[in-house]
């Protein structure tokens, strides 16, 4: 259903303010830049999966000018035919509603003997940058001609220009002007309009779409502007989406606009993204900071481990796999091979997600098994296998009789890199037929880890050992403790051994009752606190632990772990969340001018983990 609304879903815009001839203004033309989206720039148009025409073609000299697109690859490329020798087709691609454009692009010239070309295909969006552009095909026979504009309609579950609308809530402040109000609204599908009322004939109202955060809105400005009609007071637009998945436009912000006809002023509400579902509201502004070029959230390499796991376990919970589940094969076929040092970490990276940071491979490798699950692809277990035998190499029982070194230097046994091990390999054993080795390693792993000294006798896990192989009473971080949750959970899983399962309920009531994990209710890292700063790392580490948490709820049905996690999803809703759904650091929604609540993917990521474990 929703391909086949793709399919027709185009709209050609005339020429605005610039004609198709070789007279154009110099000043208008900008270099082009390569633009990558899951494809590159330049791509052979015979890979294309369609070939449309969305536009009448143009003549000139009697050469056919034609426009082709393929809206299920979200690029266009340019054709001229019965021309001759030396003639020429290309592209024009602008950014901005064609007051500038990217010219001549992938120019082709008619061969020798041959009587037509095409040119290579370019991409209509650019997601990485936050862009979507409009192309037109021009072709140079003794004078250039071009055809009309084309810029795709954006599509969602249903397209632009909708009327019908399913519910009806309001996401932000409606805005006054001169005794009218003007509102944004949105339904159960995320479609958004805006309406004007208590005004008089000649109101107008619109909606605007930016897809950089309301920084710009070239190309979404008017939106279904609307004209109140004689004899009413009030007027609606049509529906928009904020969202445009087939060019993988996620997370656009939408406000609704309004003039008086009286007076020159206009007003608008603030920038919103709809939120009629907490979860999938959280995800598509986490996947604003996806760069599909490069298939990470950069520029943190374990950190992006996690937050593709999180995307999963939202996938998995929601059944909603359709507009994200591309992200998990994406971010494996192009990360899986060796980077250098300083491009996806300030280690190289030598290949199957593994460097010198043992902990970092594991996040890989909990990341493929999750993939496993989601997709039933065996290409993602062999993965976790790989990575998990490269962690298994740091198990060492000469120092501490046992343990996981933390860096291939072997300079640290800590709690994060044995709590991986573990839940990686009872996750392994629970998913390969018959295995026995990787059952042993997650038994004599947590063994290991329940009578080292990690946890303390508060029931919380410090972050690593002394060299005298003793609690090093180093800080209570959320992920270490949630990891031991998640690790003798799966442990009991793979043995069924209640013993397992009473240390993770004893993990998770330690977490949830202690004033060093909890405090008023909400999760608290230390890094939280009024007069400190989470680094990239901290500000992660709540939702590893709602992760594992939500997982024991699942599992034992205990509706105190879910309680919590619903009273951790209410604060982070109510009190840490602004208009565009973005998540901060602190649940709570602390902050100061010294310490403001910090807000990136990381916290996005983290936030949204607890807002998955609310639900079920």
């Amino acid at each position: 259903m929703l391909r086949t609304l793709l399919v027709v879903a185009l709209m050609a815009t005339a020429v605005p303010a610039i004609a198709p001839s070789s007279s154009a203004p110099a000043a208008s033309v900008t270099a082009a830049a390569t633009v990558c989206s899951v494809s590159c720039d330049t791509r052979d148009p015979s890979t294309a999966r369609q070939d449309t025409f969305p536009v009448p073609d143009k003549t000139q000299n009697g050469r056919r000018i034609s426009l082709h697109l393929s809206d299920a690859d979200a690029m266009a490329w340019g054709s001229i035919d019965n021309g001759g020798a030396g003639d020429s087709v290309w592209l024009d691609r602008s950014w901005d509603g064609g007051s500038s454009w990217d010219g001549l692009l992938g120019k082709a010239s008619i061969p020798a003997t041959w009587t037509g070309t095409r040119t290579l295909m370019y991409n209509l969006a650019d997601p990485s940058h936050h862009k979507r552009g409009m192309v037109r095909a021009c072709g140079d026979a003794s004078g250039i001609q071009c055809t009309e504009w084309v810029r795709l309609k954006a599509c969602d579950v249903v397209c632009d220009g909708e009327t019908a609308n399913v519910g009806d809530a309001v996401p932000v402040p409606s805005a006054a002007l001169s005794g009218r109000t003007i509102s944004l609204h949105a339904d159960q599908r995320g479609m958004l309009w805006g309406t004007i009322s208590g005004g008089a004939a000649g109101d107008e109202i619109w909606l605007d779409r930016s897809w950089d955060e309301g920084v710009s809105w070239p190309g979404g400005s008017s939106l279904g502007r609307t004209s109140t009609p004689g004899g009413a007071s009030s007027a609606r637009t049509a529906l928009f989406t904020s969202r445009d998945i087939r060019s993988l436009m996620y997370a656009g912000s939408v406000r609704a606009c309004g003039r008086a006809v009286t007076g020159s002023n206009g007003s608008c509400t603030q920038w919103a993204r709809p939120a009629a579902d907490r979860a999938a509201a959280a995800a598509d502004a986490l996947m604003y900071s996806y760069q599909p070029d490069t298939a990470w959230w950069p520029s943190s390499w374990w950190n992006s481990a996690v937050a593709v796991t999180t995307m999963m376990d939202w996938m998995a919970r929601s059944g909603r796999t359709q507009e994200y589940g591309w992200v998990v094969d994406r971010t494996f076929e192009v990360n899986k091979v060796a980077f250098p040092a300083g491009v996806k970490s300030s280690d190289a990276i030598e290949g199957h997600f593994i460097s010198r940071a043992i902990d970092d491979a594991a996040w890989w490798g909990l990341a493929w098994v999750k993939a496993y699950d989601l997709t039933g692809n065996p290409k993602y277990r062999d993965e976790a296998v790989i990575i998990a035998n490269y962690v298994n190499g740091f198990w060492d029982t000469s120092t501490c009789g046992g343990g996981v070194w933390w860096d291939r230097e072997r300079t640290y046994k800590n709690a994060v890199t044995s709590g991986l091990y573990v839940r990686l390999a009872a996750s392994l054993h629970n998913r390969l037929p018959g295995d026995t080795t990787w059952l042993n390693r997650a038994v004599t792993g947590w063994n290991w880890f329940a009578a080292s000294g990690l946890i303390n006798a508060a029931g919380l896990v410090n972050d690593g050992l002394t060299t005298a192989c003793a609690n090093n009473g180093q800080t209570v971080y959320t992920y270490n403790q949630g990891l031991a949750i998640g690790a003798s959970l799966e442990v009991w899983r793979a043995t069924g051994n209640a013993n397992a399962l009473a240390a993770s309920r004893r993990l998770a009531d330690a977490a949830i009752s202690s004033p060093v994990l909890t405090r008023g209710g909400i999760l608290t890292e230390s890094c939280d606190a009024a007069d400190r700063t989470c680094d990239d790392n901290g500000k992660q580490f709540k939702g590893v632990f709602m992760r594992y948490l939500g997982d024991l709820a699942d599992a034992t049905g205990e509706a105190g772990y879910r309680t919590y996690a619903r009273t951790q999803a209410d604060s982070i809703w109510n009190a840490d969340r602004d208009s565009l759904n973005r998540i901060g650091q602190r649940w709570s929604g602390q902050t100061s001018s010294a310490y403001p609540n910090a807000r990136d993917w990381r916290t996005q990521a983290s936030g949204l983990g607890a807002l998955i474990a609310a639900t079920g």
